[in-house]
């Protein structure tokens, strides 16, 4: 089942099933300009062994730390990098407070999604006065010798929150109560993971629509893509999911619900264990997946496994993608097309004890789809492990 992208206008189907709107980032609001991702914080049990995983692992570089050393007493945070993709884990130093209840009831998880914006004052404003809850008011800013960092934030679903951030007037190497790490640990090489490609939120059954209504009302989003669970489905399991972009096309959050079934879909397995919606998983861009996954796999990283019969007709499928097809199944890499090109993806078994968030890695040639085609092999692939763990 391949996802075909016309260019049609809003609400057209394409062969696949998938409503496609080609006018996404038209239709898409200018009252919240968003320049991209600052980063993405995860509140974690141990923010050192994360960042030890972060860094022997997937080849992120420390850069800064913040904990007893800097001043901060209730919490030890780490920051990450490789390329434009700045990842934050954070962890609680005492047992009582948010972060020490936030990791209590959903083990490691994604509690901010950050935007960096130019006017953090405007961001906040234009969104609470939408419907957003406030989390930080703009008027909270940070600064030290290194200047003024300016942050607002607002929540969204579950407990994620979405932090703005200007750092036009701010040179330090994150923020204020972060030092820099001098001599970092060598991060592990071999990876070309360059940025953050989508952010996927799951919520609970029938709330999928008003998170999308939140993110047009609030943020100014536009769907790009509706999937209803006539095209993401198995023998047992289906759920719906809808695209939400901001008007540059940086920001894609797809939004998941689960739907109804014979046993239980993975997004109802991940709701069961965070006790919440949350973010379930990040997709990091790459332009050489072959080589990264490969590496990664060597790191000791975990992914999903498909059968050889995914890869006896891939090629008919999707033809040539520039990858022989038994690399692609040496490797477990999927693969998918569209009018507007093709996409090479994987996705991780989840990277903490709870059978919660997980990685995707990506690796796009035209193609701004989401690998439609292997929904219902990478669900079978998902509903192997579950029923491993008992959870289907």
């Amino acid at each position: 089942m391949t996802q075909t992208i016309r260019s049609v206008g809003k609400g057209a189907a394409n062969q696949s099933g998938a409503v496609v709107n080609k006018d996404a980032y038209a239709e898409a609001q200018d009252f919240l300009p968003i320049n991209g991702l600052d980063h993405v914080e995860f509140w974690v049990g141990n923010a050192r062994q994360a960042s030890n995983y972060y860094r022997a692992l997937w080849g992120f570089t420390p850069v800064a730390y913040a904990g007893l050393e800097t001043g901060i007493r209730d919490r030890s945070s780490y920051v990450l990098r490789q390329h434009d993709i700045t990842l934050v884990v954070t962890a609680p130093l005492t047992p009582d407070g948010e972060i020490a209840e936030h990791v209590r009831f959903h083990g490691d998880g994604v509690h901010d999604i950050a935007f960096a914006v130019d006017d953090v004052r405007s961001a906040w404003r234009e969104t609470t006065s939408r419907g957003a809850q406030s989390y930080l008011e703009y008027a909270e800013a940070g600064s030290d010798e290194d200047g003024t960092l300016r942050r607002s934030a607002v929540h969204t679903y579950g407990e994620v929150i979405h932090s703005f951030i200007d750092r036009s007037d701010y040179r330090g190497v994150f923020a204020p109560g972060f030092r820099k790490v001098k001599k970092p640990a060598r991060a592990a090489q071999g990876m070309d993971l360059l940025e953050i490609d989508h952010c996927v939120g799951n919520v609970e059954l029938g709330e999928m629509n008003k998170f999308v209504d939140f993110y047009r009302d609030v943020f100014g989003f536009s769907q790009l893509i509706h999937y209803d669970d006539k095209v993401i489905h198995t023998e047992y399991s289906a759920l719906m999911s809808k695209v939400m972009t901001n008007g540059n096309g940086r920001i894609k959050f797809p939004i998941n619900e689960p739907a109804t079934g014979r046993k239980k879909s993975q997004i109802q397995e991940y709701l069961d264990w965070y006790k919440t919606p949350g973010c379930q998983h990040i997709a990091l861009r790459t332009e050489d997946i072959v080589r990264t996954v490969r590496t990664l796999r060597e790191n000791g990283v975990e992914f999903l496994g498909l059968p050889h019969e995914y890869y006896a007709t891939l090629a008919d499928r999707v033809g040539d993608v520039g990858v022989p097809m038994e690399t692609l199944e040496e490797l477990g890499i999927e693969a998918d097309r569209d009018e507007e090109g093709y996409l090479l993806q994987i996705f991780t078994r989840p990277v903490q004890d709870r059978p919660t968030f997980f990685f995707e890695i990506i690796e796009r040639h035209g193609s701004r789809g989401f690998g439609v085609g292997n929904f219902k092999a990478l669900f079978e692939a998902i509903e192997r492990e579950q029923a491993l763990r008992g959870n289907l």
